[in-house]
């Protein structure tokens, strides 16, 4: 079992910062891979990036140059540093870990932006 919890959720104004932590149960160089998904009303959950235990990051095309995913192996965190934010990042945030091939959530942090 993983457990996962996520913080950093906030209202912001369009291109503000937000910056999210997940901190897991287990250490997260034994988890192959540390996921950020988010989820807009009426809409499906989607792969915003990815983190392996190896450190090596992906992004979806629709945040890559603006959000950055890291870690902190110490603390068995990792975080979403997400720049000029959108309208449309607006979402609930969820941390993924996948460990032994199963799939493991946090609850979520909604991300508003508006004005």
């Amino acid at each position: 079992q993983v457990q996962l919890v996520e913080s950093g959720g906030d209202l912001v104004q369009p291109g503000g910062s937000l910056r999210l932590s997940c901190a897991a149960s287990r250490s997260i160089l034994r988890i192959n891979a540390m996921g950020w998904y988010r989820q807009a009303p009426g809409k499906q959950r989607e792969l915003v990036a990815t983190i392996t235990s190896g450190g090596s990051t992906n992004y979806a095309d629709s945040v890559k140059g603006r959000f950055t995913a890291s870690r902190d192996i110490a603390k068995n965190t990792v975080y979403l540093q997400m720049n000029s934010l959108k309208p449309e990042d607006t979402a609930v945030y969820y941390c993924n870990a996948d460990w032994r091939n199963n799939d493991f959530w946090g609850q979520g942090t909604q991300v508003t932006v508006s004005s």
